[in-house]
């Protein structure tokens, strides 16, 4: 009976403080904003008749985006897993290599190896990034690896190792540079699983312009959102041209004949979505400043409670605070399920982290290192209401 009233305790407190900061439920987890330009120019896209992959607001949105991320090329697609699909396939990967990618992330990241016929290999995080942990990813491959001809090889499979994807999980970025180290001195292709962090930067150079190529998510639950959508960013003339071909079905450019010279994929983002979006990149600056000072507001009644600490950005960087992201301690970890059930029964909608990628049925027999801090994260951590517009109503 004591531990029942401790764990009621707890989950009181965290309601409260939730409440204290968003209001009263229903709350979600992740909604949009519409506040701009964006009746403006689906009416626009509309009058035109250009809706589908054809209109000026798609090259708008384009270059729009990849002015604003520091980058030179932006390719927008239908979503993020299209666009990390393709971007995988540019970097090299082949059926039968082996890709690294988190083991915490969204499912998408390994769905996406696999439809280059790869296998995903799961990898550990760490908890102040919740991305790959460079160090120990580094003394994991120094014992499973070997250097083959400028290819990383796999002692046990006998399979290349031919890209590393890390995921800036809910905005945070990952430790980038000792990620490209790693990747460099194993001769890896490095793609940005960018989905989540449009906005966080890491020195003040935006995340998804590291590697060889970052990639993006537009979805209805992202910063800014095109309904559906994705990009693919890259500063290399050639791989953009390559992404841009691929996604348009491999046609070659003709005024009326239908030529297609490789096996492509009909990625490409419609000009209606694209309109979208370049009304919500406009208001990006504003969501940004309302996700930090909801982050802020948060942090301070989280203070008041003990056993729980909200995510804040890694050092050096800056986040986007997409996601707000609670964590409990080991002590109390067993609480989590508790807590979820308080929350959502209160109208606030909070959630789990992913169920683990080695978890789940498609990859449980795909390799992986130790998973020590992933396998914690899963029992401890909570994702909070985090609609930018949360702070702007009180804001007044």
């Amino acid at each position: 009976m004591i531990g029942a009233t401790v764990q009621s305790a707890l989950a009181d407190r965290i309601v409260e403080a939730i409440q204290t900061v968003v209001g009263p439920g229903p709350v979600a987890l992740h909604e949009p904003r519409f506040a701009g330009n964006e009746w403006m120019y689906l009416k626009e896209c509309l009058d035109s008749t250009y809706v589908s992959s054809v209109g000026k607001f798609v090259n708008r949105f384009e270059a729009e985006l990849a002015a604003y991320m520091g980058a030179k090329y932006a390719v927008a697609v239908v979503n993020g897993t299209a666009a990390l699909h393709v971007a995988l396939r540019l970097a090299g990967v082949q059926p039968g290599d082996e890709v690294l990618i988190p083991a915490l992330t969204f499912v998408a990241t390994a769905n996406a190896v696999s439809y280059c016929g790869a296998v995903p290999h799961f990898v550990d995080s760490e908890q102040s990034t919740l991305g790959v942990n460079p160090r120990a990813l580094r003394e994991y491959l120094r014992i499973i690896t070997e250097v083959r001809d400028q290819q990383c090889v796999n002692r046990a499979t006998g399979r290349v190792i031919r890209a590393l994807v890390p995921m800036h999980a809910f905005g945070h970025p990952v430790d980038i540079e000792g990620v490209l180290a790693v990747a460099a001195d194993f001769r890896l292709a490095l793609v940005e699983d960018a989905a989540e962090s449009l906005g966080s930067t890491v020195r003040g150079r935006h995340t998804g312009t590291f590697g060889l190529m970052g990639t993006l998510s537009f979805n209805g639950n992202k910063t800014i959102t095109t309904g559906g959508g994705g990009a693919i960013i890259s500063n290399d003339f050639e791989l953009a041209r390559r992404a841009k071909h691929l996604t348009t079905t491999a046609k070659v450019n003709h005024r009326w004949e239908f030529w297609h010279d490789e096996i492509g994929y009909n990625y490409r983002m419609p000009n209606i979505n694209a309109a979208l979006g370049c009304a919500q990149l406009e208001q990006l600056p504003d969501l940004l400043r309302a996700k930090r000072r909801l982050f802020e507001r948060y942090a301070a009644e989280f203070a008041r409670i003990s056993k729980v600490h909200l995510m804040a950005e890694p050092k050096e960087s800056r986040s986007n605070y997409w996601l707000q992201t609670l964590l409990l301690d080991d002590s109390v970890a067993e609480q989590r399920d508790l807590i979820l059930a308080a929350t959502n029964e209160a109208g606030l909608m909070t959630r789990p982290a992913w169920t683990l990628m080695h978890r789940l049925a498609p990859y449980r027999t795909s390799p992986r290192m130790e998973l020590p801090c992933v396998e914690s994260l899963e029992r401890r951590l909570i994702n909070l209401p985090s609609s930018a517009q949360l702070a702007m109503e009180k804001a007044g």
